[in-house]
C-alpha cells in the first residue's frame, strides 16, 4: 500500500511546535530572521529588508503549497510561544513512499539549539510512522557546511552531490549534498534525537 500524501497537521513536541505556515505568522518570522544575510544567505534571493518582502516570500511559498508543491510549516518556539522560521515537506511522491525536508530556515538565535533537532524529529516521525514514507530527503548547497553537520547529526546518510544543480541569485552555480534517512533507519536515529533532546 503507498504512503499517504502529507497534509497541513500540527506536531507538537518539547520544544517546539509545526503548524500550517500563515500570514498570521509574519509579524514573528520577520523579528527572527528579517535583514539576516546570514539566515537567507542560502535560501535563493536577498535577505528581506521589510516585513513586505518578508510577505513576498512568504505569499510565494503559499501559493506553491496550494499547486501540490509544498506542504510548508511554521516553526513555533514553545518557550515563546513565537514563529521562528519555516521548514517545508517537499517533492513529494507518495506512490514511491517519499519526500523530502526542505526550504528551511530558523532565526539566529534558534541556531544549534533543541529548535532545528525538536523540528525534524516531528516532520521525520510524521512522516514514516503516519504517512508511511520509506525514504525522507534532505540537500543543501555543497558550501553550506553547517547545513551538512545539521543534517548528519540527525543520522541522515549523505548519498551523494548533484554538480551545478541549481544557480545560485549572484549567477554562481549551486552544487547540492543530498542526504536521505530510510524507514528501517528511523528508530536508531530517533532514539538518538530523541536522547540529544
Amino acid at each position: 500500500m503507498p504512503a499517504t500524501t502529507p497534509l497541513p497537521v500540527t506536531l507538537t513536541g518539547p520544544h517546539v511546535r509545526v503548524e500550517p505556515l500563515s500570514p498570521d505568522h509574519l509579524g514573528d518570522l520577520f523579528a527572527a530572521g528579517g535583514g539576516d544575510e546570514e539566515v537567507w544567505r542560502w535560501q535563493g534571493g536577498p535577505a528581506p529588508r521589510t516585513e513586505e518582502e518578508l510577505g513576498e516570500k512568504l505569499t510565494a511559498l503559499l501559493a506553491a503549497a496550494r499547486r501540490g508543491e509544498y506542504v510548508p510549516f511554521a516553526v513555533i518556539h514553545r518557550a515563546s510561544g513565537r514563529a521562528v522560521g519555516w521548514t517545508t515537506y517537499m517533492d513529494i511522491a507518495a506512490a514511491d513512499e517519499r519526500l523530502e525536508i526542505g526550504s528551511t530556515w530558523y532565526g539566529r538565535a534558534y541556531w544549534r539549539s533543541a529548535v532545528n533537532t525538536g523540528t525534524k524529529l516531528l516532520l521525520l516521525g510524521h512522516a514514516f510512522e503516519e504517512l508511511g514514507m520509506g525514504r525522507v530527503q534532505l540537500k543543501t548547497d555543497h558550501l553550506n557546511v553547517r547545513s551538512q553537520e545539521a543534517i548528519a547529526r540527525l543520522g541522515a546518510q549523505r548519498e551523494g552531490v548533484l554538480r551545478r544543480h541549481r544557480r545560485r541569485p549572484d549567477g554562481t552555480w549551486r552544487d547540492s549534498v543530498y542526504f536521505s534517512l530510510l524507514a528501517d533507519e528511523w528508530p536508531e536515529a530517533k532514539a538518538r534525537l530523541e536522547a540529544r533532546l
